[in-house]
């Protein structure tokens, strides 16, 4: 009796053991996403012989991972944490292909901003094209057994691509689903040719497209040398803040006048600033970094701009920090400099 009272209870413990594993590490098909951190910018970009500052430039960051069981109930009940539908956040591609996409992205977030920075401060810098990166390739099209994300395009139908842009405007020439292209692409430093048959895309309203998402191979050399250090964070988010804070190191004046300037932004190879997601997790992180300024997309005085939310999460939270609508590299520079 006693060993049957034993065992019974072992085998209880190791069903309560089992649920508290599951609660806590069975994955749901959501993610969550909260505040993440707001880091100096000066330890991850580093320009040769650059000047230092009295104040900092911040990259600022959203945590998101999978969600489990308690992770998902925590999120309903907290203050800026988001639970996302898998299918809403990866759009048709696995978790792999979805983190390189956001490391490209990053990359091409750091070639931008470096050419907006370097031309500001009239540094030397030369520009080399050499195609496009297939960054993402949706499923059941055509294009998923003939593409990888990676593959360099280089031409279609024999005629040369320089930008992704190249592409787009000679697919959208074509005028009906079933066509077929010819891509020169580049994988694993080998030259190959793809035919691939277009398809009519919900995204482009019925018209014909490959259904792929594309990235601009640049080679941007420039003088005084430029390293970045972002591991594995991803995204195009922090484009402005690269920009200033590699301006700031190319120039004699400090910009950040001794502040601690925070912000958010993709940036295009003009500067211009443009919209980004979770816009109010990061003026909750910035916050708690103890941030004193925090620049975020205008987009032209929308009523729905990230500046809008942000106005309005800084509002909720009571911060002290000053939200910086910007428009266009410029405007966050002229802001620094007439402080």
């Amino acid at each position: 009796m006693k060993n049957k009272k034993s065992i019974t209870k072992t085998l209880i413990l190791g069903i309560c053991g089992l649920i508290i594993i599951g609660l806590f590490a069975y994955p749901l098909p959501f993610y969550i996403q909260k505040p993440g951190s707001a880091d100096p910018l000066d330890p991850i970009v580093s320009v040769d012989g650059g000047t230092e500052s009295e104040g900092d430039m911040h990259l600022v960051t959203i945590r998101s991972g999978k969600a489990s069981p308690i992770m998902y109930l925590w999120a309903t009940i907290t203050d800026y944490y988001e639970i996302i539908p898998e299918k809403q956040l990866l759009q048709d591609i696995t978790d792999e292909e979805y983190q390189q996409m956001q490391l490209l992205m990053m990359e091409n977030s750091q070639e931008q901003s470096t050419v907006v920075a370097y031309e500001a401060a009239e540094e030397e810098i030369t520009i080399n094209f050499n195609g496009v990166y297939v960054v993402a390739v949706m499923e059941g099209v055509p294009a998923e057994d003939k593409l990888e994300t990676g593959d360099v395009i280089v031409a279609v139908d024999g005629e040369e691509i320089k930008e992704a842009d190249d592409l787009t405007d000679y697919v959208s020439n074509k005028k009906n689903a079933g066509d077929s292209i010819v891509l020169t692409i580049e994988r694993e430093e080998l030259i190959e040719e793809v035919e691939i048959e277009l398809v009519s895309l919900e995204q482009l309203d019925g018209k014909p497209g490959i259904g792929i998402s594309l990235v601009t191979d640049r080679k941007v050399e420039v003088d005084p040398k430029l390293t970045f250090e972002t591991g594995k964070t991803g995204g195009p988010s922090a484009g402005l803040m690269f920009a200033l804070e590699i301006y700031d190191q190319l120039t004699e004046e400090d910009i950040t006048q001794g502040y601690q300037v925070c912000g958010t932004g993709e940036i295009d190879y003009e500067g211009n600033i443009g919209r980004i997601g979770g816009v109010d997790k990061k003026i909750v992180a910035a916050d708690k970094a103890g941030c004193d300024i925090f620049f975020v997309p205008n987009e032209q005085n929308s009523e729905t701009s990230n500046y809008v939310q942000a106005r309005e999460t800084a509002d909720d939270i009571q911060t002290e920090m000053e939200i910086v609508p910007v428009d266009h590299f410029n405007d966050a520079l002229g802001y620094l400099q007439s402080k």
